[in-house]
């Protein structure tokens, strides 16, 4: 065997592994979007076969179902109102708190930063019942505020910014800051959208706590309802959860680009 043929073998059984690898790790998704197409009695009537994957009586009964059970389009729009508000602020405040740990010196920088690392390792459950307490003393319980204004501040977020702007040359950002580094600052402002918009559009515990009237529940504890109220179509359930990926799925397509780029270009300094 050549060394051309040698090269294309290495091609074809490194590409082939890689179509597998993502088969293997989509096919919950191609299934869940399949069964969500299929009448309830086909849903698991045909696991142990290739067919589970394709609908071979589609229908959109299940998605009819999940706009005439719940005020599902109410929900969504609640989502993304909770979600863009959020992201928004974390953008607008975190990159000047990371612009400032990156470039300006004052007392106490060192020990401030330390505690943002630290603080990146303590898990939301740990605060949770703390902070809740804190949002009803406040009484911010079935509010905006309440489920907002706690996710503004992200120490992760900051340490992002913190790391891009390091490798910035400080006559750059006096200079021309609104014309040349916003611009190139594009790939950490994405990835965080990317991260933020992913975990508080999934976020289930917190608007649970939060969230005690209809009016303000989000998506995700609107699929709950399916789960909890009877009767219980699986078909529904996953005509919902489609709903509830099609937005993650679009960012991920058009932003993934930059949320490499921003990963790469932040994970690896400092």
């Amino acid at each position: 065997m050549g060394l051309k043929e040698k090269d294309i073998l290495k091609r074809v059984l490194f590409y082939g592994g890689n179509a597998i690898v993502a088969l293997i790790f989509v096919s919950p998704l191609l299934w869940m979007i399949a069964a969500s197409l299929k009448p309830e009695a086909q849903i698991f009537s045909d696991m142990s076969n290739i067919r589970t994957f394709w609908p071979a009586a589609a229908t959109l009964g299940n998605y009819v179902e999940v706009f005439t059970r719940v005020n599902m389009m109410k929900f969504i729009l609640n989502s993304l109102f909770y979600v863009f508000v959020i992201v928004i602020l974390d953008l607008a405040v975190n990159s000047v708190c990371g612009y400032a740990l990156a470039k300006f010196n004052f007392p106490g920088k060192e020990l401030l930063l330390t505690v943002v690392i630290s603080l990146m390792v303590l898990p939301m459950e740990a605060i949770m019942l703390p902070l809740y307490k804190e949002v009803a003393s406040l009484g911010w319980v079935n509010t905006w505020a309440g489920l907002i204004v706690p996710f503004v501040g992200k120490c992760f977020s900051i340490y992002m910014f913190r790391q891009f702007f390091l490798d910035i040359p400080d006559d750059l950002l006096e200079a021309a800051f609104f014309t040349i580094v916003m611009p190139i600052s594009g790939t950490v402002y994405a990835t965080i959208f990317i991260l933020d918009f992913v975990a508080h559009w999934n976020d289930f515990m917190w608007p649970m706590l939060v969230v005690t009237g209809e009016d303000m529940r989000t998506i995700q504890l609107a699929i709950q309802t399916f789960f909890g109220s009877k009767p219980i179509h699986y078909g529904a359930i996953m005509a919902s959860l489609t709903i509830s990926a099609i937005p993650m799925l679009l960012m991920f397509v058009f932003l993934q680009k930059y949320y490499v780029e921003g990963i790469a270009s932040t994970g690896i300094k400092g």
